[in-house]
């Protein structure tokens, strides 16, 4: 048996038959386009402060940031399972931090940024095992409970204003790292010196949450945390760490939130209970964002924020009008198109433009 089938390679080899393999594929043509066309993307907006209007830059900040808190509730809930309705929480958290350092502190106002996303994680770490002791909707009533209360506790600290909040000062302000380079560079005012360098700020962040999802739902890691949201015993009798993963996914995100609140903030110089635990601006929106353009996709939050966007600018100034259309579309995809829009045109059509899953492809080679 052992001469047999050498022979047979052999007589296979000759005869030119071509022995047929199998290849792992992830990255499609339309994906390298888009890759392409992303490299070439990414330094015009860096450069657009030099052209563009204040107004709009303001609201380019408000895509990116709430585009960043988008795909972190989308990796959270859609990859991971943890529908949380809390996520206001950790934006407060952030706000909060930023300026405590700053005010009480005197910390450049750059630097307070990254302690906005420490706070944050710290206290998502302290809250883990308490929240992971619930499942499903208890979770997520229980992430609500939980922002409730820290914005509560928020609203007795008097040093950062009580419960009618207050604002940070001109002085901090202008002596923040970047300002003055970027008004010198720019030629403009330090209000909007200072507008250009949170744009640069929350363009870095969200690039990099973005890219950091895409390589995590692609690794070892992603794919043992969704065994762990499909069958979460299943993925744990074969040795996948389901409860570090998440916990570590929680913390992670809870820092990254903490960051966009602390930017989110420090443009907008002024803050308050209400309004940086607000449920409808940091959470309430973002699950829009993810439905509308489609969960467990990364294009689908990207789809999803242009959408609230468009809608923001041309409906805003028709009060609750505006609200009422966001509603009704919500309904409309959930019922109509339950993968969003993405999600949706990206089943029927077989279109990536970040695939993020892996499939076989067969090919054939010649060996002697």
């Amino acid at each position: 048996m052992t001469t047999i089938l050498p022979e047979r390679s052999d007589q296979r080899a000759a005869m030119g038959h071509k022995q047929p393999r199998w290849r792992v594929q992830s990255a499609t043509r339309l994906s390298r386009i888009a890759g392409i066309a992303a490299a070439v993307a990414v330094p015009l907006l860096f450069a657009m402060p030099a052209w563009v209007s204040r107004n709009l830059l303001q609201d380019l900040i408000f895509v990116f940031t709430m585009l960043a808190l988008a795909q972190l509730w989308n990796v959270l809930a859609g990859w991971g399972g943890l529908i949380s309705v809390g996520q206001q929480a950790f934006v407060g958290l952030g706000a909060y931090a930023l300026f405590a350092a700053v005010t009480l502190s005197g910390l450049d106002p750059l630097l307070a940024v990254l302690l906005a996303g420490v706070a944050a994680a710290a206290v998502a770490a302290l809250l883990g095992p308490l929240m992971f002791r619930l499942e499903g909707p208890y979770f997520a009533i229980g992430s609500w409970v939980v922002a409730e209360a820290l914005r509560l506790l928020c609203a007795q600290f008097k040093p950062l204003g009580g419960g009618t909040g207050m604002s940070l000062s001109g002085a901090a302000l202008a002596n923040m790292t970047g300002t003055k380079w970027a008004a010198a560079l720019f030629g403009l005012r330090p209000a909007a010196a200072r507008d250009v360098v949170v744009y640069w700020m929350a363009l870095v962040l969200v690039l990099g949450i973005t890219t950091a999802i895409y390589v995590f739902v692609r690794s070892r890691l992603g794919l043992g945390l969704a065994a762990s949201r499909d069958n979460n015993a299943a993925a744990r009798s074969v040795g996948v760490r389901t409860d570090r993963i998440r916990y570590g996914l929680w913390v992670i995100v809870a820092f990254a939130t903490g960051l966009v609140g602390g930017l989110v903030y420090l443009q907008k110089a002024r803050i308050s209970p209400d309004a940086a635990f607000s449920v409808v601006d940091w959470t309430a929106y973002v699950l829009f964002v993810v439905v509308i353009g489609g969960v467990r996709t990364i294009e689908g939050p990207i789809l999803g924020v242009l959408v609230l966007w468009a809608l923001q600018f041309n409906l805003a100034g028709y009060g609750s009008l505006y609200l009422l259309i966001l509603g009704l579309l919500a309904i409309a995809v959930m019922l109509f198109l339950r993968r969003g829009l993405w999600g949706s045109a990206a089943a029927r059509w077989e279109i990536q433009l970040f695939p993020v899953r892996q499939r076989l492809v067969r090919r054939k080679s010649e060996e002697p």
